[in-house]
């Protein structure tokens, strides 16, 4: 797996700026103790490269980039001191053919067609889009996607948690860059668990992960018919009547035949399976493969490969 793919997974990549390079190893692990082992560290600071060394000896777990890069130098810097990427606010051909020429992943700033264009010709498939709501936002992303179609965006520049969704929610975006995770005054005061608590409430919003319903394993047609019954009238839902299962309302399916987990199921709705699959898989989570669902080129469904409580567990599209 690339590290473009990786970050697409991740889907937002916390952007920071150090100012003391003994900040980076705490605040990068406040960042994955918040669900995000990921960072964009920028070269707007001279802590910058010591900074990458640190995190990329002492986390190596970290998805790792170097953000405003300029020049060549401060790309070669970067990689050395242990980036995987590099990120830069604009189109520098000079620095692009570089990345290429050494085989580093690079995303490279853009905000218009021309742009793009330039970077097509590079052989680019994945782009900065900068700064992203000044530049137009999600409306001039899905404006340029239009004509080309190969071309994967990441939005930098204004996204915080209020408008992220609408941006993950459009195809062609590969994730989002964002500092609102990471407030100035948070670093200078070493306040880490607050990084914490701001990432991980980013983390969850992305994913949305709510309870969909619970799956009982009735039995027999019989069975499951009287059991929704029961739970129907209780709650004074409807009951909806299928091939394989009985519904109580959308909260309760019971099983005609015995389905998987020894008490059943529980279905954990996602804003994206494939994402929050990864981000479960960084929570040593396995899943079962060979479950899995996919429709439209899309993975739309599958489940842990083991219980929790007596129930299969499983995830499914919202």
């Amino acid at each position: 797996m690339d590290i473009l793919e990786k970050l697409s997974l991740a889907g937002l990549v916390p952007v920071i700026a150090i100012n003391d390079a003994q900040d980076a190893v705490p605040l990068c692990k406040a960042l994955a103790d918040g669900g995000l082992p990921v960072a964009e560290i920028t070269f707007r600071t001279a802590a910058a490269e010591e900074s990458i060394r640190l995190v990329h000896e002492q986390l190596p777990e970290v998805i790792l980039c170097a953000g405003t890069v300029l020049t060549t130098d401060q790309a070669e810097r970067a990689v050395k001191a242990g980036a995987a990427a590099i990120v830069s606010p604009g189109l520098n051909p000079e620095v692009v053919r570089w990345c290429i020429d050494h085989n580093v992943p690079v995303c490279p700033g853009t905000s218009n067609p021309s742009d793009i264009e330039v970077a097509l010709s590079l052989g680019l498939k994945a782009v900065k889009f900068f700064p992203a709501e000044a530049a137009g936002g999600l409306k001039m992303i899905k404006a340029m996607a239009a004509p080309y179609v190969g071309m994967r965006f990441m939005p930098t520049g204004g996204i915080n948690e209020n408008n992220m969704l609408e941006y993950l929610a459009f195809d062609k975006i590969l994730c989002c860059g964002g500092s609102w995770m990471v407030p100035k005054d948070a670093v200078e005061a070493k306040d880490w668990a607050r990084i914490t608590a701001l990432t991980r409430s980013a983390v969850n919003k992305m994913l949305g992960l709510e309870l969909r319903h619970v799956g009982i394993n009735s039995g027999d047609a019989e069975s499951a018919m009287r059991d929704a019954c029961a739970l129907a009238t209780l709650l004074n839902w409807e009951v909806k009547d299928g091939n394989s299962s009985t519904f109580a309302g959308t909260g309760f399916e019971c099983m005609k035949k015995i389905g998987r987990g020894t008490k059943g199921h529980i279905a954990i709705g996602t804003n994206s399976v494939k994402r929050a699959k990864w981000h479960l898989e960084q929570r040593g989570y396995v899943f079962d493969e060979e479950s899995a669902v996919v429709k439209g080129g899309k993975l739309t469904a599958i489940y842990l490969k083991d219980e929790i409580c007596g129930f299969a567990f499983h995830l499914v599209q919202k």
